[in-house]
């Protein structure tokens, strides 16, 4: 199988992860429950996790590197936890449902006020009426670092200097980004920045969590179990005991924290340019076939994700036709990218979404621009 859904898990890892996931499941107790050896090496294991995500994604502290079981959780995590109820809230249309349906639930079951900033029709954001919307009522901003979709990156500098502007807060969405380019929240001007284990940076799934500036302060999303301060009758309130309530994923941690020291070590850079020139290869391929239409703007920056459509063929179809007749895994339909599909106009067809990694090769790319090629001439000869 030619493995080209990235951008919703990385198949391939680095053997460094498996071999830290299968020696934590036959050494390791549960952290801060007990002071024997292997309680206290979790604890270590998971405090080594936290000083290396602190040192990829640009935290000042590793004791605000907060884990959760993905990115989702951590999105709902940061959203419920800063919005107050008849709060003003701005995101985007390159929005994950992750980030839209939180969002939509708080609209109608907390009275927030929430409005979208637009795209054009290559993904493309609309930063000037990003400014106009957000204003001195705003208390939150919520934007991804790149759509799931398109891979278009989004300039979050500028949306920072928007949101801070307006004194409001910053929540980026790093689940496309992290690990596979530059992420330094610092230099973002990310109050938060959420992440996931499970794609760019090459960990198990079930492991993400956030990145907290000091000084924002988030209510714990969820309340129970921590090891310490039993007899608090509260959730304890300093970093990460606060947003960590029953027994961390120590497994799926210690294969993330093996990931992310093979990412620290081998370069974010040259993965950047690996990820740049395989995108770069593939798009050039298909771009010129007939009846096949690209989405996304290739002018700046972007992530490792190329999605088009061939004709009218339903994108199912041809994800269909990828797999079983050439072995290729890509993903089709909407994404959870709703009103990205709507921006692009593809909500009836949706659209295939090819992903790349640094274990992907020069010649699966071109495998899958010659199934792309062979799809788009079989549809082209129909009869029309």
């Amino acid at each position: 199988m030619i493995y080209l859904d990235n951008a919703a898990t990385t198949l391939h890892k680095p053997p460094q992860v498996t071999q830290a996931v299968l020696e934590a499941m036959q050494t390791l107790g549960n952290s801060a429950r007990g002071a024997h050896a292997g309680a206290l090496d979790a604890s270590r294991v998971i405090y080594t996790a936290r000083e290396r995500l602190a040192r990829l994604l640009g935290c000042p502290r590793p004791d605000h590197v907060v884990f959760t079981c993905n990115v989702t959780e951590a999105l709902n995590t940061a959203i419920c936890g800063l919005v107050e109820p008849g709060d003003h809230v701005v995101t985007t249309v390159l929005e994950h449902n992750s980030v839209l349906r939180p969002l939509y639930r708080l609209e109608k079951e907390a009275g927030i006020r929430l409005d979208l900033v637009p795209a054009d029709g290559q993904g493309r954001l609309d930063y000037e009426t990003m400014e106009r919307l957000v204003g001195r009522d705003t208390c939150l901003v919520v934007c991804t670092h790149a759509s799931n979709l398109t891979g278009n990156l989004t300039d979050i500098p500028r949306v920072s200097g928007i949101a801070h502007a307006a004194n409001a807060l910053l929540v980026v969405d790093a689940a496309q980004t992290a690990g596979t380019r530059r992420v330094d929240m610092e230099d973002l001007g990310a109050d938060v920045l959420c992440f996931t284990g499970h794609k760019g940076l090459m960990g198990p799934q079930g492991t993400g969590g956030l990145c907290i500036r000091e000084g924002v302060e988030i209510r714990p999303f969820k309340c129970g179990g921590t090891g310490v301060q039993t007899y608090l009758p509260r959730q304890p309130s300093q970093y990460p005991t606060r947003l960590e309530a029953g027994t961390l994923n120590g497994h799926g941690i210690a294969g993330l924290s093996a990931s992310v020291q093979w990412i620290l070590e081998t370069g974010v850079e040259k993965i950047e340019d690996r990820e740049r020139a395989m995108t770069q290869r593939f798009c050039e391929g298909v771009r010129g076939l007939p009846g096949v239409k690209v989405y996304g703007d290739f002018t700046g920056p972007h992530a490792a994700i190329v999605t088009l459509n061939i004709g009218d063929l339903d994108s199912g179809q041809v994800a269909d036709r990828l797999a079983e007749d050439y072995g290729i895994a890509v993903r089709a339909g909407a994404h959870c990218a709703p009103r990205m599909h709507e921006a692009l106009g593809t909500r009836e067809q949706g659209a295939v979404r090819f992903s790349f990694s640094w274990y992907t090769d020069d010649g699966e790319i071109d495998a899958a621009v010659e199934a792309v090629g062979r799809i788009a001439e079989d549809e082209q000869e129909k009869p029309q």
